[in-house]
């Protein structure tokens, strides 16, 4: 795929703070990133660089093969859709819309036809004379995204466009979202403190911790097979459940828990090394006969109707999950089966995963 985006061994410093190090990314034509990560990661300082509202350090950065480094963010090409929606409130949305477009001395009558067109794609066609305290929330993002497209951009950049929402109304707006995407054939470089949004929007994930990649791919490449203790703690929902363990021989493993037996793993390594085993919340099952059983004691339990989350006494605390509703009860002792395709394995010096 043509590279619209590229970055290469981007640095960014403010002072002595080294917030971007060593950036390497390129983003193809028409598909749709998301750069996720905790607050502090350096997510919204890459986005902005790419922008040109904050100039980078050092590297290469370049938009259609063209080095952009020292270009000014209006001759990028790049349109932005903020956190807050940066409206004109006097305005109506149909003057919100083609605001950029009569700056530029683009005649009425175009404006016109553009602002049709672009309700059209967002789905406000009949809000076109509405003043923006007239609108929802979820109307006023529409309004901003339609901002952006009229300019028809090289590509969309999305500065956590909808943390300001409530939260149905945010499951809905990223299916929407993803739809523009794919509709209009953009490219979208997409910030985001929420993994859920990253992984169910998003054809590529770059998960960024203290200014460093710390792994980019697919989504369900990083939820299957992460890099790093930290980027399997942190895709996922509920997050993985770390438990100490040792190698116990040729493809098996114990965990540092009470009664537990011999686990299978597809690597192999010396007995007796200590390793931290992942097991994901969804990947344990309760009360299986078949396979290496875990006895355990239920210490709190919480029902959310779709969803059951039983979570184990002791240290380390084990969270499982199961489907629907559960007559597991606080107190009850129950075995946990553990599929060996679900174990992973890591360092517990460096982090690093142990599987090949």
């Amino acid at each position: 795929m043509t590279p619209q985006i590229e970055l290469v061994d981007v640095q960014k410093h403010y002072g002595s703070f080294h917030a971007l190090k060593d950036i390497n990314l390129t983003v193809p034509k028409g598909q749709f990133v998301a750069l996720v990560g905790p607050s502090g990661c350096g997510k919204s300082t890459l986005l902005r660089s790419i922008a040109g509202l904050e100039r980078i350090s050092g590297g290469t950065l370049r938009i259609e093969a063209q080095v952009v480094n020292d270009l000014p963010p209006r001759k990028r090409d790049l349109a932005m859709v903020f956190q807050s929606y940066a409206l004109y409130p006097h305005m109506s949305v149909r003057d919100n819309l083609t605001y950029a477009l009569r700056l530029n001395g683009v005649s009425k009558a175009e404006r016109a036809k553009a602002a049709e067109e672009v309700a059209g794609v967002i789905g406000l066609e009949d809000l076109l004379d509405r003043k923006p305290r007239e609108l929802s929330g979820g109307q006023r993002q529409r309004v901003a995204m339609g901002r952006a497209i009229i300019r028809e951009p090289k590509a969309f950049l999305f500065d956590e466009p909808l943390s300001n929402l409530d939260a149905a109304l945010r499951v809905r707006m990223r299916k929407e979202v993803r739809a523009l995407h794919d509709r209009i054939g953009a490219t979208s470089v997409y910030v985001t403190h929420d993994q859920i949004e990253a992984m169910t929007m998003a054809d590529h994930v770059v998960v960024l911790r203290a200014g460093v990649i710390e792994q980019q791919g697919a989504p369900m490449e990083l939820y299957d097979r992460p890099a790093n203790r930290f980027v399997a703690g942190f895709i996922g929902s509920p997050a993985m459940n770390f438990v100490p363990g040792a190698l116990t021989g040729a493809g098996t493993v114990r965990l540092e828990l009470p009664g537990s037996p011999e686990i299978g793993v597809e690597m192999g390594g010396e007995a007796g090394r200590a390793v931290t085993v992942g097991l994901r919340p969804e990947h344990l099952i309760v009360g299986r006969e078949e396979g290496a059983k875990i006895p355990v004691t239920i210490g709190a339990v919480e029902q959310t109707g779709s969803s059951c989350y039983l979570f184990t006494e002791g240290d380390p605390e084990v969270l499982v999950t199961t489907e629907g509703t559960s007559a597991i009860r606080a107190g009850d002792a129950v075995s946990l089966h553990v599929a060996p395709g679900h174990v992973h394995l890591f360092d517990p010096k460096t982090g690093l995963t142990l599987r090949g």
